[in-house]
């Protein structure tokens, strides 16, 4: 497939190099995306350049995620209004030990010469003199190509570090030493680092005499202008410990029509005719939430296994569609704690609950939950507050076998917010 109209129609291209279609059409091209280890995991935003590698390898080509040991030591200040906090080299390591295996579940290892690679350029930097790189390499970029970047630019009022502003060199220094060692010609990352790829492409010029090249993509955001990936609670991350599959799968699922009209272009590999057909039947019936079931599905079971996203599924069904009252007995401990991270849990002594209660004490005098007697019977009596999915009355007695898994009650007030009882 041609690789520049395939990120076309998908609406992932934002800029690119002149040259770049012609290369790309002569053989098989290896291209880079930087991905420095900031965290202990990768999080939806990653997931833009991660695509792009997948869809450039789909298209015939070589892909290469590069690692930011080195880097990452450093700190990247494209789109940063104030310093960053350092990471020790401990801290670096480990977060990389934990990114590897999730690149590894997009990319095609034992492809030939399209086979993906993982690098990491702490291999290159930690022999590399200082001396000798100022020397050698810093000479390359005057110091007005580098501040007229806008990742400086941005930050001259409020102050740069030499660190931070060293971080340019370093990662053009990367896509010269990927060119030397591996023929890479091409690297692509987010609109925000135009700045730092053109300063590769600049040093591989001045150094070689060669050309390379570059493609950037659009900045994300939501239809309703919020940023991509982000809820109340933070990053959407892609370790299951972070972020839960079910809450990684719901994230997809409720995105608006827009919104997964864009983005089943970027996050699947599905073919332009399988996404208009897809797109077609969602407008037949957008009640059904076609389009985000798809989406969702496609990029959950990458991230996640397929028994995860089926275990997601289940729950979901469990606790929005009908009958849940009776369903929600099937749901595990496992499944359970995975829905509900994160939401309140109060303790409760079990003896509490031996002869049976109602729920007006267990909720105010046994475990805390709420503060108001007067205000929880008003709420109960505007069927405001259910337990275990069923609309819970003064006079209902409460015993241990209403526990869900013999330890759990799970307390609603209004439509989303929940309350668990834990039982000890």
């Amino acid at each position: 497939m041609d690789f520049i109209k395939e990120m076309e129609w998908r609406g992932m291209i934002h800029d690119s190099t002149p040259g770049l279609k012609e290369q790309l059409s002569k053989n098989v091209t290896p291209a880079y995306v930087g991905f420095d280890p900031t965290a202990t995991s990768l999080h939806i935003g990653n997931l833009v350049p991660i695509m792009l590698l997948v869809h450039y390898q789909n298209c015939g080509h070589k892909p290469i995620a590069l690692v930011g040991g080195a880097t990452g030591l450093i700190g990247d200040p494209s789109g940063k209004s104030s310093e960053r906090n350092l990471l020790t080299a401990e801290e670096v390591e480990y977060n990389l030990s934990l990114i590897k295996p999730q690149l590894e579940l997009f990319l095609d290892f034992d492809a030939g010469n399209r086979s993906a690679e993982i690098v990491n350029n702490m291999d290159w930097f930690k022999d590399i003199n200082m001396v000798s790189f100022f020397r050698d390499i810093g000479k390359h970029l005057t110091l007005n190509y580098m501040m007229s970047k806008d990742s400086v630019q941005n930050r001259m009022e409020t102050g740069i570090s030499f660190t931070e502003f060293s971080y340019q060199l370093i990662q053009a220094y990367d896509f010269y030493h990927l060119y030397k060692t591996k023929n890479c010609k091409v690297q692509i990352g987010g609109s925000d680092q135009w700045g730092n790829i053109t300063s590769g492409i600049e040093l591989v010029k001045k150094t070689e005499g060669k050309k390379v090249y570059a493609l950037t993509t659009p900045l994300l955001t939501k239809s309703d202008g919020t940023k991509f990936g982000k809820t109340e609670d933070g990053n959407i991350w892609l370790d299951a410990k972070m972020t839960s599959s079910y809450k990684f799968y719901q994230y997809w699922m409720n995105v608006s029509d827009v919104d997964a009209k864009k983005w089943i272009k970027i996050f699947s590999i599905f073919s332009e005719n399988e996404i208009s057909e897809i797109i077609e039947n969602h407008n037949k019936e957008p009640h059904l939430r076609i389009l985000q079931k798809a989406l969702a599905k496609s990029i959950t079971c990458r991230v996640h296994t397929e028994n995860a996203y089926y275990q997601s599924v289940k729950v979901s069904n469990i606790l929005f569609g009908k009958n849940t009252a009776d369903q929600i007995q099937e749901i595990t401990e496992e499944e359970f704690l995975m829905v509900f991270e994160g939401v309140d849990q109060y303790k409760v002594d079990r003896s509490k609950i031996m002869n049976g209660v109602d729920p007006v004490m267990l909720l105010t005098d046994f475990s805390g939950a709420f503060k108001s007697k007067g205000e929880l019977r008003r709420l109960i009596n505007s069927n405001a507050i259910s337990i275990n999915k069923i609309k819970t009355k003064e006079q209902d007695h409460i015993t241990l076998d209403s526990l869900l898994n013999n330890k759990y009650l799970l307390v609603q007030k209004g439509k989303k917010n929940y309350i668990i009882l834990s039982f000890e």
